[in-house]
């Protein structure tokens, strides 16, 4: 089969295609003598293995080492170990990403608990504070602690009055 019905089949791109074999993951391919793809039955099922595999989480160097050249014969132990390995890192991401949601809803929680009296400045010194345990000092600078670029604008705006 050419590469557009191998696409239309697979519901992938030519150039995803290409991809593929360029990075030595579909090795079935025949050239014609004018230079076209010729795909067999089994890249099909290589395809759809390849975008089942990404979609789980694995590297196309992972999806390279497990994948046999022929697919009636698999190393049964290796893949079930990779396999077990792509879980485990899941797992972690998982709780990785769980302990960054707890932290996030806390800290929208704080933000929303603004008092009335304060502004958003001391609002963000609080919630900083509660963050990093300690209290956090004003980054304003005293009037007489204005920067060279502060001065300079204070005197256009005097000059330009």
């Amino acid at each position: 089969m050419n590469i557009g019905e191998l696409a239309k089949r697979t519901g992938l791109t030519s150039s995803r295609i290409r991809f593929y074999e360029s990075a030595g993951l579909l090795t079935a391919v025949e050239r014609r003598p004018n230079g076209y793809r010729t795909y067999p039955q089994q890249a099909v099922l290589v395809l759809e293995l390849i975008a089942t595999a990404q979609k789980a989480g694995f590297s196309l160097e992972e999806i390279r080492t497990l994948m046999p050249s022929d697919l009636e014969r698999w190393q049964h132990a290796e893949l079930v170990e990779a396999l077990r390995r792509k879980v485990a890192d899941i797992e972690a991401l998982e709780t990785r990403l769980a302990a960054s949601k707890a932290q996030l809803v806390t800290l929208i929680a704080d933000i929303e608990a603004k008092p009335d009296d304060i502004d958003c400045a001391a609002n963000a010194r609080r919630v900083l504070a509660n963050i990093l345990g300690r209290e956090v000092e004003s980054r304003r600078p005293a009037p007489d602690e204005a920067g060279p670029r502060r001065k300079a604008g204070a005197r256009r705006s005097a000059r330009a009055g």
